[in-house]
């Protein structure tokens, strides 16, 4: 059996982390206790706990449990289910943990609903994408939604080290485990205790005379925190915090979310996203960082791994501590709103491209003026259509550069 079966908890007080809903009076642990299961679906990264706590779930009923998964799982296992419930006759019912609910299509998700809404089925299912975009809205409206987080690395010091006990009872092999060994596996694992218990695992069959040096832990952990799935919301959420991290002028955390980014190898999201920050974000503020961010991406693109990093590095740097101004972003979604409420109306008769006035125009004459003829290069005329003649889409930015066009602006205007 692998060490990470062997050393799964059957209690509840001895998962590692989720106090958050499995601490004393909290809500799941609740439920628990009370011995009534509701169908219920598990949302977490993997190896924090969410099978472990269905298995003591059905430890503590009468509940007959089955496992599927959904990534091979058909619609015929679901109904084996079913079948074998009424053949064995389990007065306590079927407990169904349904692992990565996710893989199954709607009508496959559907078919659950009818055993769900006559209690042949308790559903308990996991995923570890949001639950609220992958599982049909009709499994969710029946079922209580529980986020599972990632374990910290104070709450899987204690568990690596009973996993080093464990393993070393089974072996019937006494250890050295070097000085910062347990501290780095657990830092390293990304707050999936399973990776960490199955690292330990990994640095009892490769130990060389009974020795677990942090070197070999260090070979054995490298890169092992990196979560990242380029369709998945691990994705999403590193490409946002390292948007929200050049929004908020930290350059620092950007080069963090940057890094992460780089060791995923996920170059093309890199230069999409900060072509996108350095037009959102940074915007009239400092319009020259549209080009000079287009330089370090198209280098970026030539040059590719890992002579990428360094003008991406430059790109985040730059962006993050150049002055802000999202003022054209905002203006040009007003803009689109108003189009898309249908607040248009004709284009004034002086900027349409007629040349020519039919016999029945009550007005002759196109009479548009043409501002380089006056001075300062303007001249005062409507440009908007008349339904909509006052809006005002654009507001000037508070930075030096937007502050110098609206100093313009009132100065050509009022001469």
């Amino acid at each position: 059996m692998p060490l990470a079966d062997a050393i799964r908890p059957a209690l509840l007080d001895d998962v590692v982390g989720q106090k958050h809903i499995l601490g004393q009076g909290k809500p799941l642990r609740k439920i628990i206790e009370g011995g009534k299961i509701p169908n219920m679906i598990f949302y977490g990264p993997s190896g924090v706990g969410k099978t472990t706590v269905a298995n003591i779930i059905a430890g503590r009923t009468e509940m007959n449990l089955y496992k599927l998964n959904g990534t091979s799982c058909s619609t015929a296992d679901i109904k084996g289910v079913i079948s074998d419930r009424g053949k064995f006759g389990f007065g306590g019912g079927a407990l169904l943990y349904l692992d990565e609910i996710q893989y199954l299509n709607k009508r496959q998700q559907q078919s659950l609903l009818e055993y769900i809404e006559n209690g042949d089925i308790t559903l308990i299912a996991s995923t570890t994408e949001n639950p609220y975009f992958y599982i049909y809205n009709a499994i969710l409206s029946r079922s209580t939604v529980f986020e599972f987080k990632p374990v910290s690395k104070n709450d899987i010091v204690p568990a690596i080290a009973r996993a080093f006990r464990l393993g070393e009872e089974t072996t019937n092999r006494n250890y050295d485990i070097e000085d910062g060994v347990i501290e780095h596996i657990a830092l390293g694992c990304g707050g999936d205790v399973r990776k960490a218990i199955n690292t330990v695992e990994l640095c009892m069959l490769s130990a060389d005379n009974d020795l677990v040096s942090l070197e070999l832990a260090r070979e054995l952990t490298q890169k092992s925190s990196m979560k990242y799935d380029r369709g998945g919301d691990q994705h999403y959420d590193i490409l946002s915090a390292f948007q929200k991290s050049i929004r908020g002028s930290d350059e620092n955390a950007a080069l963090h979310y940057l890094s992460r980014l780089i060791v995923a190898g996920d170059l093309p999201s890199i230069c999409r996203r900060l072509l996108v920050i350095a037009s959102e974000d940074i915007g009239l503020a400092f319009p020259n960082a549209v080009p000079i961010v287009k330089a370090c991406v198209d280098s970026a693109l030539q040059l590719g791994f890992p002579e990428a990093r360094i003008p991406l590095a430059e790109a985040v740097v730059l962006l993050a501590t150049s002055p802000k101004s999202n003022s054209a972003y905002l203006a040009i979604n007003k803009a689109i709103e108003d189009v898309e409420k249908g607040k248009t109306g004709d284009i004034p008769r002086h900027l349409q491209n007629v040349h020519y006035d039919g016999e029945g125009a009550a007005v002759k004459g196109q009479n548009y003026l043409y501002p380089h003829d006056y001075p300062n290069h303007y001249v005062k005329q409507q440009y908007l259509p008349d339904e909509i003649k006052d809006r005002v889409y654009y507001e000037f930015g508070d930075n030096k550069l937007e502050q110098a066009a609206a100093e313009y602006r009132s100065r050509i205007k009022d001469s």
